[in-house]
C-alpha cells in the first residue's frame, strides 16, 4: 500500500544517505530490493534489524563474477529507480554506471549519492557527514557561544541533505519521466543538501538579522527566549517563545510579574538568569504538565525512548513497533493513499533465491550459482 505502490526499486547497499532514501520511497509502497555481496564485508557498517533495512527484499550477489553482475543488470532491467551510494567512478568499475544501465533500461531514474558529488577538486576524496556539514557552511553556525561547532549527529549530512533529497530527486524524476518518457541520472550531493538546509540562514544574514558570531543570535541559543534550561530534576525543558502573543504567555506560565521586552538583547542576559532561576524551580515532568494546553512554547526535552511513549506521539502513531524493536512510523501521511506498516527487516540475503526465481532462473541454476559463490 502507499502512493509509490507498483514502483521498482533496486537498492545497491551502501551505508546511511542512500539506505535512507531507499527506505523512504519502500515506506511509500515501492517494491524495493536491496542488492549486497554474496558475502559480509568487513568494512560494511551494519547491525542486526537495522530500521534502514526495513520494507524491502534482500540479496547477496557478487557483481565481479560475470554470472552476478549478468543477474543485478537483469534485476534493473525491470526496475524504475535504482539508488546507489558509492563514491565517483565505483558503480562504472561494477559495470553498473549509468551509461550502462541507461542503455539497457532507457526509463530508469538513477539516483546516486555522494558526500562531494560526481566531480569538483574533493569528489575523490574521503569524507563523513562532519566534513560536508563542515564546507557547506552548516557546520559553524550551531554550537554555544565561545565553544566549538556541536556535531549535530549526522542528521544534516546523511539524512537530511543527503538521503531525503536523494529521495525528493527520484521522486521527481519520476514525474518528469511521465512527460519524456526518459529516464535520468539524479545526483544528490550531502553537501549542496546541507547548504540548502540553511537557506533560511543565509536569507538572516542577507538582511542583518543574524549579525553575531555562533550562539549568539535568535535562533542558535543566544536569545533566552529560544534554549533548553535545566530543571529541578536535572533534565531539561525547551523554550520557544519567540513571538510577543507567546512570549507573554510564557511569562504568566514562569510567575513573572512583569513582561519584559524580550526582543530587545540589551535584556537577554538579565532575562536568561530570570528564566532559569524559574525553571529550576520545578521538574521537567511539571513544567510539561502546566505548559499543557497554553501557548507558552514550552516542552519537556524528551530522551528518544521516552519520545516513543508520549501521549501525543503515542495518539498519532509517530513510532511503531517492528516484532518488539520500536522505531519511527513512515511520514508523511496520505488522505487517500495511506502507507502500510513497513515490514520488519529482513535478514541478510535471505531472499535471494526468491528474487532470481522472479527473474525466470530455474531452481537447479540457483544451486549451482549458490555452490560457485556467485550468490548468498
Amino acid at each position: 500500500m502507499g502512493p509509490l505502490t507498483g514502483l521498482r526499486v533496486v537498492e545497491l547497499a551502501g551505508l546511511a544517505p542512500a539506505p535512507f532514501a531507499a527506505t523512504v520511497l519502500a515506506d511509500l509502497g515501492a517494491d524495493v530490493v536491496r542488492v549486497d555481496r554474496a558475502r559480509p564485508g568487513a568494512d560494511v557498517l551494519g547491525f542486526p534489524d537495522d530500521p534502514l533495512t526495513r520494507g524491502r527484499r534482500w540479496i547477496g550477489v557478487d557483481v565481479k563474477s560475470p554470472d552476478g553482475l549478468d543477474l543485478v543488470l537483469s534485476l534493473v532491467d525491470t526496475a524504475d529507480v535504482l539508488v546507489e551510494g558509492f563514491r565517483p567512478g565505483v558503480a562504472e568499475r561494477m559495470g553498473l554506471g549509468p551509461e550502462a544501465l541507461l542503455a539497457r533500461n532507457p526509463r530508469l531514474v538513477y539516483g546516486r549519492v555522494t558526500g562531494w558529488g560526481q566531480d569538483g577538486p574533493l569528489a575523490h576524496t574521503a569524507g563523513h557527514d562532519i566534513n560536508y556539514i563542515a564546507i557547506a557552511g552548516a557546520l559553524d553556525p550551531i554550537g554555544r557561544a565561545g565553544h566549538r561547532p556541536t556535531p549535530p549527529l549526522n542528521l544534516l549530512g546523511d539524512f537530511g541533505g543527503g538521503g531525503m533529497l536523494l529521495a525528493v530527486g527520484v521522486l521527481a524524476a519520476l514525474v518528469e519521466r511521465q512527460t519524456s518518457g526518459r529516464g535520468q541520472v539524479v545526483d544528490a550531493s550531502m553537501v549542496e543538501g546541507a547548504a540548502l538546509l540553511t537557506a533560511s540562514l543565509h536569507g538572516l544574514r542577507n538582511v542583518g538579522a543574524w549579525p553575531n558570531p555562533r550562539g549568539a543570535n535568535l535562533l542558535d541559543g543566544g536569545a533566552p527566549f529560544y534554549d533548553t534550561y535545566e530543571t529541578a530534576d536535572g533534565r531539561h525543558v525547551a523554550i520557544g517563545a519567540i513571538e510577543t502573543r507567546f512570549f507573554t504567555e510564557l511569562a504568566k506560565l514562569l510567575g513573572f510579574a512583569d513582561v519584559p521586552n524580550h526582543l530587545d538583547p540589551s535584556t537577554w542576559p538579565d532575562l536568561r538568569e530570570r528564566i532559569a532561576d524559574a525553571v529550576r524551580a520545578r521538574t521537567r515532568d511539571e513544567w510539561a504538565a502546566l505548559a499543557e494546553g497554553t501557548d507558552a512554547c514550552l516542552s519537556p526535552v524528551l530522551t528518544p525512548e521516552e519520545a516513543i511513549g508520549h501521549p501525543h506521539n503515542a495518539a498519532r502513531g509517530t513510532f511503531i513497533d517492528l516484532e518488539g524493536k520500536p522505531q519511527p512510523a513512515p511520514a508523511p501521511r496520505f488522505g487517500r493513499s495511506a502507507v502500510d506498516t513497513p515490514a520488519p527487516p529482513r535478514p541478510p540475503r535471505a531472499d535471494t533465491a526468491a528474487v532470481l526465481a522472479e527473474l525466470g532462473v530455474a531452481a537447479a541454476e540457483v544451486e549451482r550459482l549458490r555452490a560457485a559463490g556467485t550468490i548468498a
